[in-house]
């Protein structure tokens, strides 16, 4: 497991407008980070992405502690919401890179709406595109976002979270658990031939 040892600048704030949606991912206003965290959450657009190395495995990355929903839990790759006026091909791209010093080409998986409350500090409510790719660049992470990562096959995140539920971000378990039970989705699980 790697630490997050590069220091990087701030890449997120609560003052940042997110973009509040219908349940058919219909813009219908604006509100701060902050705002849409709070209570029982604002529906909110959002996105994650499962990055994965030449050998399949997934990489994971654990919240920095300094987060105010889920600190330190371990989260998919790079998860993230796009700004007001920003496509989600820019957002996907920006987050990569600002979290994880990577580029590489996503592929749009499926999107779903999910609602997580976390200890009365504030909850998520959000409409999340998921993405996932391969990438054999190194990892950078910014330590102001990433705790620590490491890559984890398959099937050894499969028993992790059937063993330890609770040290999972409740997207990454429902995105995973949708990506294992969809033959079609799955397919992006397996490494490349030859790899």
């Amino acid at each position: 497991m790697a630490d997050a040892s590069l220091r990087h600048p701030t890449v997120s704030s609560e003052a940042e407008q997110l973009i509040l949606v219908d349940a058919d991912d219909r813009t219908v206003g604006y509100a701060s980070k902050a705002a849409a965290h709070d209570g029982r959450g604002q529906r909110h657009r959002a996105f994650s992405l499962f990055i994965f190395n030449g050998h399949g495995e997934l990489l994971l990355q654990q919240r920095s502690r300094g987060k105010r929903l889920w600190p330190g839990y371990w989260a998919n790759s790079c998860c993230s919401h796009p700004r007001r006026g920003e496509s989600m091909e820019q957002a996907t791209e920006r987050r990569l890179q600002q979290e994880l010093g990577m580029r590489c080409p996503l592929r749009y998986l499926f999107k779903f709406e999910y609602q997580a409350d976390y200890r009365g500090l504030g909850a998520e409510h959000e409409l999340c595109w998921v993405y996932a790719g391969t990438c054999t660049q190194p990892v950078r992470a910014n330590a102001t976002e990433v705790e620590a990562w490491r890559f984890v096959a398959p099937a050894a995140l499969d028993r992790e979270i059937a063993r330890d539920p609770e040290r999972f971000t409740p997207w990454l378990k429902l995105e995973w658990a949708q990506l294992r039970r969809d033959p079609a989705l799955s397919a992006c699980l397996s490494p490349p031939a030859g790899g």
